[in-house]
Formats: C-alpha cells, sequence, structure tokens
C-alpha cells in the first residue's frame, strides 16, 4: 500500500513495459461510466471501456492516457490496470486516430455484406478514445 494518501498506480498492456505511479487520484472509463478514485477506495473489479485514464500526482499534475477494452481492479491505496493498448496523449498519432475514425464511421454509414459492425464499432471508439485523450477531454 503506498502511504500519505497515495495510490500506487500499475498500468499494462501486453506489448508495453508496465507504467507505474504514485498518484492523488484515477480516473478511468468504465464499461458502466467514468470513476475517479482516491486513496482508501472500496476494492472492486470491473471492466474497462475505450477511453481516457487520467492519473493525478499529488500536486494536482494530471497525465491523459488512452485505454482499450480491460480491466481495472482497486484495492484500497492500489490500482491495477490491464488494457490491450494504452497511449500517452504525447505518443497518439493524431493523423493516424483521424484516419481509423474516417475509416470506421464510413464501414458503419455504407456497410457492405462482410462488413463486421462489432469490429468497425470497436475500432471507431478505439480511435475516438485517442483523439479525445489527445484534446485531453477526460470524459
Amino acid at each position: 500500500m503506498a502511504d500519505n494518501g497515495a495510490i500506487h498506480v500499475e498500468i499494462c498492456a501486453p506489448e508495453r513495459t508496465p507504467l507505474v505511479f504514485e498518484a492523488s487520484e484515477v480516473i478511468l472509463p468504465g464499461a458502466d461510466g467514468v470513476f475517479s478514485v482516491l486513496a482508501g477506495h472500496t476494492p472492486f473489479l470491473t471492466t474497462l471501456a475505450p477511453g481516457t485514464a487520467v492519473v493525478c500526482d499529488a500536486d494536482s499534475a494530471e497525465r491523459f492516457f488512452a485505454l482499450n477494452e480491460g480491466f481495472a481492479e482497486v484495492l484500497g491505496d492500489r490500482v491495477v490496470v490491464l488494457t490491450q493498448t494504452i497511449e500517452e496523449d504525447s505518443e497518439i498519432d493524431v493523423n493516424r486516430a483521424k484516419a481509423a475514425r474516417e475509416r470506421a464511421e464510413k464501414r458503419l454509414r455504407q456497410p457492405s455484406d462482410d462488413t463486421n459492425f462489432a469490429r468497425a464499432q470497436a475500432a471507431l471508439l478505439r480511435s475516438l478514445a485517442r483523439l479525445n485523450t489527445h484534446s485531453r477531454m477526460a470524459y
């Protein structure tokens, strides 16, 4: 457990070294809505939706990360996030995210016989998560 009201945060994705922080607050995109975790939070496990994670340090500085679907486990003063992909706002290629959004929107607007709607919707959500994170729109 972290000391002095801090939360130990670990964000893990398969093709990336885990990100580890001490934070005063963590805001995550839960599948049922955005939620915030402070030190001493009630333990729980939840699914995550594509969106923006915000990690706030003790000085109220915020770091923004685009997350894909995944899971979060909250254990009092510890948060572990397991996700398919994670990108810090400064790592996001905005042109690539815009192109992905446009492709997904086109597939959904003009479907063909082989259009996989679930994949197109997931691609759209991932691209929007990246764009919103880059714009620092946490919600």
